[in-house]
């Protein structure tokens, strides 16, 4: 992972886990996916509508974790046939003028505040990591609502923690697959722990 606020930040991948290059400027996504794609299929995985349509859902994938500037973004595929499972993004939050001191409470209030599209109210427990004491927050949401008033519920597992007072890092984990919802958050609760800030020497 790259260097942020003169620190190394770093996190396991997990097996069956693809890096999507989210601060890297790929000269050709649609290349990167494509390889990415056939990699994750397989060398018995000989079915080019498979790995087209898994290499499209890995580039739309990029796309969107760009758009929220993440230090880096895992797209986590399981099961190749199913698509991505899960989208596991590790971000970085600085102090600013409006909060100049980054605490706990504030990670809890950030991650924890209700939405209009709030499924169910989150639910938020201290924890305590390697990389610093931190905040685990249970939220659901529906998406994609439809002119019949039906969505997606999509389940989110994030973790606020508090490196220092000058910034923190959200791990966020977010899926809609409910039936594997208690395996997304201990694979969650996993890498969480495996996050480790180096500072600068």
């Amino acid at each position: 992972m790259p260097e942020f606020a003169a620190s190394t930040v770093r996190m396991r991948v997990p097996e069956d886990a693809v890096s999507l290059p989210v601060r890297v400027a790929e000269a050709d996504l649609t290349a990167w996916a494509a390889e990415a794609a056939a990699r994750l299929v397989g060398p018995d995985g000989d079915e080019p509508r498979l790995r087209r349509a898994l290499a499209a859902e890995l580039r739309e994938a990029v796309v969107d974790s760009r758009e929220r500037g993440p230090i880096t973004a895992l797209s986590y595929v399981p099961e190749p046939r199913l698509g991505e499972l899960a989208r596991i993004e590790l971000s970085a939050l600085v102090a600013d003028d409006t909060y100049p001191a980054l605490t706990v409470d504030l990670l809890q209030r950030y991650l924890a505040a209700p939405t209009p599209v709030s499924y169910r109210p989150p639910e938020a427990e201290l924890r305590t990591l390697p990389a610093g004491p931190a905040v685990r927050v249970r939220h659901a949401y529906v998406q994609d609502i439809g002119r019949d008033g039906l969505g997606t519920v999509m389940e989110t597992c994030a973790y606020g923690i508090r490196v220092d007072e000058t910034w923190g890092l959200v791990l966020l984990a977010s899926w809609t697959e409910l039936a594997r919802t208690d395996a997304l958050y201990e694979l969650t609760d996993e890498l969480a722990q495996t996050v480790r800030v180096t500072p600068a020497l």
